[in-house]
């Protein structure tokens, strides 16, 4: 059973999605919060699996929600999946850097929103390539490139390749095929390299990628 907290302003799209994973047997919603100071209280007091979190509330918002959610040491295993009405905007990497698993359009459909869940709930990756493809390049790419943070020199060669392979929004299976080693295999190179950088999940592992400088947005 997938536990869930939702944390929005509106009322309306609360009960929506409340009524969307309350339909499933595996999701549970298990408390509601209307702004950020309120999702926060929730996850200390239920850590859920996944807190889905509005970016603009009132107060106390998204983003700052979510830096202390994943800043506290006994939220280990609650994954942030940001709600935005907007695909590329401001807010995208500052939630990322923040420590949110993932991001997802409100206007996504039904489908898409019960994977994204179970996909941020699991850990072990991003989002659907629609999302995280396309997202975290394209945001980067817009903005001046950020002072390159230290710990490239702790991985090893595999693992720093494996770490561009993640960022480039590939997932365990399509590492494997790309560098022939086994889903196995790749999936222990990605373990390696978020333990040694003390990265959450697959999210900061791409966020660093492009913080240090080993991968660099494509430019149009």
């Amino acid at each position: 059973m997938i536990r869930v907290v939702l944390a929005d302003d509106q009322a309306l799209m609360r009960a929506g999605f409340r009524a969307l994973l309350g339909a499933e047997d595996d999701l549970e919603v298990v408390g509601e919060a209307s702004d950020g100071a309120g999702a926060v209280q929730l996850a200390r007091e239920l850590k859920p699996d996944v807190v889905l979190m509005d970016v603009q509330m009132p107060g106390l918002d998204g983003i700052e929600a979510t830096a202390r959610i994943a800043a506290d040491p006994g939220l280990g295993g609650v994954r942030v999946l940001m709600l935005t009405n907007y695909g590329l905007d401001e807010y995208v990497f500052a939630a990322l850097r923040a420590g949110a698993s993932g991001f997802l359009l409100k206007d996504a459909d039904p489908a898409d929103l019960l994977q994204a869940v179970a996909v941020v709930a699991r850990g072990d990756a991003l989002l659907a390539p629609a999302v995280t493809r396309t997202l975290i390049s394209e945001f980067v790419s817009s903005r001046p490139p950020d002072q390159p943070t230290a710990g490239r020199e702790v991985l090893t060669a595999r693992e720093q390749e494996v770490a561009g392979l993640v960022a480039r929004g590939l997932t365990n299976d399509e590492i494997a095929d790309r560098m022939v080693i086994s889903p196995l295999t790749a999936k222990t190179h990605v373990n390696r390299a978020m333990t040694k950088l003390h990265c959450r999940d697959r999210a900061q592992l791409v966020v660093w990628a492009y913080e240090s400088g080993l991968v660099t947005p494509r430019r149009r």
